[in-house]
């Protein structure tokens, strides 16, 4: 049976199409992204030779690999700055359609979100092939894949059931979804025993399992299957051929490849096994594939929606054995191959050999299976990719201007530097961040202070997000941690603030400011940690300094405690106590509205001061958590009127700490300080999330810019070249000490921008429908705070 001649290549296929750019891995790169990628270029050239194809390729290692001509751009998927470059160079080469290979682990950032960014910034249409979609996302991977459906023209799923978990799970439309099969290549169908010889099994049955070597493939299960089918086939080989994952063998060696080896000899069937522990060109991966008689795939658990190395067996014509992963039950099924259940060796090794004790049934399942493959053939797949292109493309030329406009918003994000922790680690040593420094040099007759190693410890809790490649922010964590451990006197559960270069604290309590700040601190670290041993200590700390939060009366300490309770129960929703200090300390804050807002002043204090963003944006988060519109609106009109009142012609004017702002007083214009701009930035990107509104993504952009030189002096704050923060603006220009507060202001609003730009709403927020910003920001009195 010979169907091995190329597919006739229909010159209309391609045309309005010049350009088309794929993004994902590409070859040598060792994945099956990287290699579909590549197959799918190939057959895309092939069947549009007049169109031109090219790679932009995500890198995981530093300097990449050695890519063939067509890869035209590479990105460091942990650098969010590459992506904003990447869609400038789609943007300005004038690409008509961009086809996406997503797959959460590829890019950058929580659940993958850099892409959003590279996505959003595009003038063209995009295609998206999903080769992971899961029935359980957590909420990050949900809201991903949900925003990178807003942003994709068309969705390509490779199974059926990938559709209908899309329209299901994640709402997506039915019409915006196209099904195409996974690409394979175009061989005949013959004989196994015609390409034995070339491997030394001529005369044996061989069963083959290939890919990327993982724990979740479940090979050992076909191990233990084997002895019992050598038993009454003693010719039996199975070959098990491929290289270990990139990533495993990064983080745990060859331990699996070992357990596997050492598993097969205490079964005594080490002699009818044999590891390729190699990467093989498709030419002879179709050589082993045609040298087997049947192909398994043990794999552990059902949430594979696709699987290449199927795809391939069956398009080779092979009988397949297979646990039932979502891929294979619905390949497999109207007797294409044999489903048996997971982790079930016994099954196994039943089906193998009912396979080869009735070779004419084998045969026929065989058959079945080939002739399904054929709409399968990477000629076919390639011409229903460009029919996609074309439709994509032809309904984005119908519609209006207004889509470019809405795609392209985050475009007017300020350009947002990389994120430079050189400046803190000068600060850091062995004890913890130093308050102080001398122009850009450690101050050490200032010592240390909680206050500022809890904010340190926020900073390294959240820079993986923008640096996940950066091993040592892990040990900048464990110095904080450690610092805020030999701060806290374990009989009060009170932290000390102050404490000198010689390591002996001057005091035996800190301020109200040093406690909420650490709380704060810990419950972040607690939110985000994945460190064992550091979640650990820091639950620890956190659950000693808790009671105490019923005795705080500074409402910045109340603000700051809560937004260390919120983080916390992020981690550890079920704490009742937790979540009755929570209650306790966000009704204190609305009672101090109450006590002091009036229309013409709708701020709980007399006189605004220092980090008055820390105020609304615990209000928020509580209000959001315990579903209270009262809190929310309160929140949401205090913030709108501290952006009102700290903005002038355009740009960001935080209240002076030489007299501050009292009321019916005069406000002072300097020093404008880096915390205000900071704790501005944080509650806007808060209010955003909590309500939609665009107005507060804007204000935070004002605020960071302050940051960038659009001030009143127009001077950077920050250090370009040290990574630091100057600690503040003056009438004759910026004070050019770089301390720990306003550095670890620039550092946490920088990292809060890069997050913003790469998922604009921070998915743990999910919105509530019932508030209306725009509404609450029309009431003209504060009628509604309680």
């Amino acid at each position: 049976m010979n169907v091995n001649s190329k597919n006739f290549v229909n010159p209309s296929l391609g045309e309005g199409l010049n350009k088309v750019a794929l993004i994902g891995n590409h070859t040598p790169r060792r994945c099956g992204i990287a290699t579909f990628t590549a197959d799918l270029t190939d057959a895309l050239t092939e069947q549009a030779p007049m169109s031109d194809f090219w790679t932009i390729a995500m890198n995981d290692v530093p300097g990449g690999y050695d890519y063939p001509q067509r890869v035209r751009f590479e990105l460091d998927e942990s650098r969010l700055t590459d992506y904003r470059l990447a869609a400038e160079y789609l943007n300005m080469n004038q690409v008509d359609v961009v086809c996406l290979q997503h797959e959460y682990g590829i890019f950058g950032g929580a659940d993958g979100r850099y892409i959003l960014g590279l996505l959003g910034e595009l003038r063209m249409p995009v295609v998206t092939t999903l080769h992971t979609v899961l029935k359980e996302p957590t909420p990050g991977q949900l809201d991903t894949l949900r925003r990178l459906a807003d942003l994709s023209d068309r969705l390509i799923v490779l199974s059926h059931t990938a559709g209908q978990l899309l329209q299901d799970i994640y709402g997506v439309p039915e019409e915006k979804i196209a099904f195409i099969h996974h690409g394979i290549p175009d061989v005949a169908f013959v004989d196994p025993n015609y390409y034995k010889d070339q491997f030394g099994v001529e005369g044996r049955r061989v069963v083959l399992t290939f890919g990327l070597l993982s724990p979740n493939k479940g090979i050992e299960h076909m191990v233990r299957a084997l002895p019992a089918i050598v038993e009454r086939y003693p010719d039996t080989v199975y070959i098990v051929l491929g290289v270990t994952h990139p990533h495993v063998l990064r983080n745990e060696g060859e331990a699996y490849r070992l357990s596997l080896q050492q598993l097969a000899k205490s079964l005594g069937v080490d002699g009818n096994i044999i590891f390729q522990n190699r990467f093989v060109d498709p030419q002879e991966l179709r050589e082993f594939l045609g040298a087997a008689d049947v192909y398994v795939t043990p794999y552990v658990n059902e949430a594979q929606i696709s699987s290449g190395t199927l795809a391939y067996a069956m398009g080779s014509g092979k009988a397949v054995v297979s646990t039932p992963y979502w891929y294979a039950a619905e390949m497999l099924s109207v007797e294409r191959g044999r489903l048996v259940p997971f982790n079930d060796s016994e099954a196994i090794s039943h089906q193998v050999l009912d396979l080869f004790d009735n070779p004419v049934e084998a045969n026929a399942m065989r058959k079945r299976a080939y002739l399904f493959g054929r709409n399968a053939v990477w000629p076919e797949v390639a011409q229903q990719y460009l029919r996609v292109f074309a439709e994509a493309k032809e309904e984005r030329n119908l519609q209006s201007g207004n889509t470019f406009n809405l795609r392209t918003l985050q475009a007017e994000f300020a350009d947002v530097p990389e994120l430079n922790l050189d400046h803190l680690r000068r600060l850091t040593d062995h004890t913890g961040i130093l308050q102080h420094a001398t122009f850009n040099v450690p101050d050490l007759r200032h010592g240390y202070c909680t206050d500022d190693n809890a904010r340190a410890l926020i900073v390294a809790a959240l820079a993986e997000k923008v640096t996940p490649g950066d091993t040592t922010i892990s040990s900048l964590r464990g110095t904080y941690l450690a610092f805020l451990q030999y701060a806290l006197v374990e009989e009060t559960g009170r932290f000390r603030n102050f404490l000198p270069y010689d390591r002996h604290f001057v005091e035996e309590t800190g301020s109200e400011d040093s406690q909420g700040r650490a709380l704060w601190g810990l419950g972040v670290a607690i939110r985000e940690s994945t460190d064992r041993g550091q979640l650990g200590l820091a639950t620890s700390l956190f659950n000693q300094a808790m009671p105490n939060t019923e005795r705080f009366t500074d409402l910045r300490t109340q603000a700051m405690a809560l937004l260390g309770l919120e983080a916390y129960l992020e981690r550890f929703s079920g704490d009742s106590e937790a979540k009755r200090l929570r209650n306790y300390l966000a009704e204190c804050l609305l009672h101090s509205f109450s006590s002091h807002a009036t229309p013409a002043w709708p701020w709980p204090e007399d006189i605004v001061t220092y980090d008055n963003g820390k105020i609304p944006h615990a209000l928020l988060l509580a209000g959001h958590s315990m579903e209270r519109e009262d809190m929310l609106e309160t929140g949401l009109r205090a913030l709108q009127w501290l952006v009102d009142l700290q903005t002038e012609n355009g740009y960001f004017v935080p209240v002076g700490s030489n007299g501050w702002y009292a009321r019916d007083g005069h406000r002072a214009r300097y020093d404008q300080q880096p915390l205000e701009a900071h704790s501005l930035i944080d509650a806007c990107i808060t209010a955003n999330a909590v309500t939609g509104g665009e107005q507060w993504v804007e204000s935070a952009m004002l605020a960071f810019q302050w940051f960038l030189g659009q001030n009143d002096i127009g001077a950077l704050l920050y250090d370009p070249r040290g990574g630091g923060c100057y600690d503040g603006l003056q009438p004759d220009g910026v004070n050019l000490n770089q301390g720990a507060e306003s550095t670890l202001a620039w550092l946490l609003s920088s990292i809060q921008m890069h997050m913003l730009r790469a998922d604009r709403s921070l998915a743990h927020l999910p919105r509530l429908k019932t508030v209306d910003s725009a509404a609450i920001m029309a009431v003209p009195t504060a009628g509604s705070v309680r």
